[in-house]
């Protein structure tokens, strides 16, 4: 048997009330006594009435719902920003509607449908790894506020949330330069992506600035920067008649690989080959030797992404173009690159 939803005009029909009577006394509105609102409230608690959210944001033109749309919510970074993101929307008010993309481009589009339908006030979303064609992100921009945060892209021209990348990247190859280390190798991705891009350059910067050679043979780029390819990647690197005696990976997963690689074949760590990964994720300190790598404040990037968001959803006229907010990460150093 289909379960009966209590209605306020239910409420109203049960104390002989007008149904704006009933919805003001629920919202508290000082025109109605505290007696009727007493009555009200216990009616709707007693036939545990739910006020129907969509319907209240479409008499209003607000629903205080804000839609995330991210690509995997199995990643560890990607866990921490979306704590950032639910604890700052409970203080602010806003209920959050959060969906995963899979990296597949047809489901953020069909995500960000999804999103509209539900009549939420912004939109935030971390791109999918082969997202090109933006034109149905630019429309949904045409209707709610949307910020990009984490993969991000320069072609859209929205609010971006991002950590430092270049800078980043730049100190932990130059904290490899500064431990005696001259032939860094990277491991980064083969597709354009915003974070392999910045980190890319990172690392050109600091051999640069260090007059360190760069030699392509040990620039090594991978589809997808798992564990598995930081192990077949760190096979080729060893494979080379000379080798490098540090890898910067701009992945923990990828950087772990190369760790299990090296540990396989004995070679000892960081004394012959040291190594960083780029994260801080949970792995990174259980892994041995533990793994040097860059702390990325997922929860401070969460936080501050809603905080921008709600700004442009109170104030819809005054935001245009790209604004990027960079929130400083640091360097981590383990045993990975330090031996005592």
């Amino acid at each position: 048997m289909k379960k009966k939803i209590t209605t306020l005009k239910e409420i109203a029909k049960q104390l002989n009330l007008s149904i704006s009577t009933v919805s003001r006394a629920l919202n508290d509105h000082p025109d109605i006594s505290e007696s009727t609102k007493e009555k009200v409230k216990r009616l709707a608690n007693d036939l545990s009435y739910v006020p129907n959210i969509f319907a209240k944001g479409f008499r209003s033109h607000k629903s205080n719902i804000i839609g995330v749309i991210v690509p995997s919510i199995t990643h560890y970074f990607t866990a921490t920003i979306l704590k950032g993101i639910l604890d700052e929307a409970a203080i602010k008010g806003y209920r959050v509607i959060i969906s995963e993309s899979d990296n597949d481009i047809s489901k953020q589009t069909e995500m960000l449908k999804t999103m509209m339908q539900f009549g939420v006030d912004g939109i935030l979303m971390s791109l999918t790894k082969r997202t090109r064609n933006i034109e149905n992100i630019i429309k949904t921009m045409d209707t709610v506020p949307l910020i990009l945060f984490d993969k991000v892209s320069n072609k859209i021209p929205c609010t971006q949330i991002v950590i430092n990348e270049e800078e980043a990247a730049f100190d932990a190859v130059e904290h490899l330069i500064n431990i005696g280390k001259k032939r860094i190798a990277i491991i980064k991705e083969s597709e354009y992506s915003y974070n392999s891009e910045k980190r890319y350059t990172g690392y050109l910067r600091a051999l640069n600035e260090h007059n360190i050679a760069i030699d392509e043979k040990i620039i090594l780029s991978v589809e997808d920067i798992t564990l598995k390819q930081g192990r077949r990647m760190t096979n080729i690197l060893l494979s080379l008649k000379n080798r490098p005696d540090a890898v910067f990976a701009i992945t923990d997963s990828a950087a772990i690989g190369v760790v299990q690689a090296l540990k396989k074949f004995k070679i000892k760590i960081p004394e012959d080959i040291a190594v960083v990964g780029f994260s801080n994720s949970i792995h990174s300190t259980i892994i041995e030797p533990m793994l040097t790598t860059i702390d990325q404040p997922g929860e401070r990037i969460g936080s501050t992404a809603i905080k921008y968001l709600i700004e442009e959803i109170d104030n819809p006229n005054e935001f245009t173009g790209i604004k990027t907010v960079e929130i400083k990460s640091n360097l981590i150093i383990r045993d990975s690159t330090f031996s005592s």
